[in-house]
């Protein structure tokens, strides 16, 4: 069984009722390019297994169609501007999580650097030194 993500993996017959669509339809779609429903074999004559994100993604194209008007061509633009934008958010994510980690690492490498300082500052002077205790009011 692929590993897309958690969750039910659905046999073509229950996704189609699932969505309220046609197998047909289904397949068409798939031959649009999308949707791309895993396989349980190697082979492209192997059942197609539809997961909840799949029969989602078939209900928004339907949406679209029924609601907006959209025709398929526009339902695909749609929909590779969507998928476009989420890839980019999860670069985005990534790339903010980076940045956050290189910013606790300066910010502990800072604080330890003023640490040591601190500490150098406040060491016991050495008996050669003038002594700082007298201050004129």
């Amino acid at each position: 069984m692929p590993e897309r993500e958690n969750g039910a993996w659905y046999i073509i017959s229950v996704a189609a009722e699932k969505a309220q669509v046609h197998e047909q339809t289904l397949r068409h779609y798939e031959r649009l390019g999308l949707i791309t429903p895993a396989r349980k074999g190697n082979s492209p004559h192997s059942p197609r297994l539809y997961s909840d994100k799949d029969i989602e993604r078939v209900i928004h194209i339907r949406r679209l169609m029924r609601d907006l008007g959209v025709n398929l061509a526009g339902v695909e633009a749609i929909l590779h501007m969507k998928d476009r934008m989420e890839q980019m958010q999860q670069e985005m994510e990534r790339e903010i999580a980076r940045l956050r980690e290189q910013h606790e690492a300066e910010t502990r490498r800072l604080k330890e650097i003023i640490q040591r300082l601190q500490q150098g500052l406040s060491a016991p002077s050495s008996p050669s030194s003038p002594s700082s205790s007298s201050s004129s009011s």
